[in-house]
């Protein structure tokens, strides 16, 4: 059993930026993964994820060129840098582990954090 803990949410303004983290309770090398968001009264969706190594990533197509996700599984820690951030941004952001190698679906996923808020103002 993977336990991840999401840090980093928060209020910031239209362009501005913000760091999520995503801390595990064991060792992540095993995983693929994962970061989806979920904005009031939609359904989850993804927006990045990273192959077990680092070697590979894939993002939506709306986050392309403004964040970047990157791992250290010497730290079990999985992170999302957001720039130039815009109110369609706002939800509750998700980190997620697959025992695949990654994965764009959230059900391929096995492990999933609480949740943090991230609110961007216009």
């Amino acid at each position: 059993q993977v336990q991840l803990v999401e840090s980093g949410g928060g209020l910031v303004q239209t362009g501005g930026s913000l760091r999520l983290s995503c801390a595990a309770s064991q060792h992540t090398f095993g995983y693929g993964m994962g970061w989806f968001r979920q904005a009031p009264g939609k359904e989850r969706e993804f927006v990045a994820a990273i192959s077990r190594n680092g070697g590979s990533t894939y993002y939506t197509n709306s986050v392309k060129g403004r964040f970047t996700i990157s791992r250290d599984n010497n730290k079990n820690t999985v992170d999302l840098q957001m720039s130039s951030l815009k109110p369609e941004d706002t939800a509750d952001y998700y980190c997620a582990a697959t025992q695949f190698n990654s994965g764009l679906e959230a059900v391929l996923y096995d492990y999933w954090g609480q949740g943090t808020q991230v609110t961007v103002s216009s």
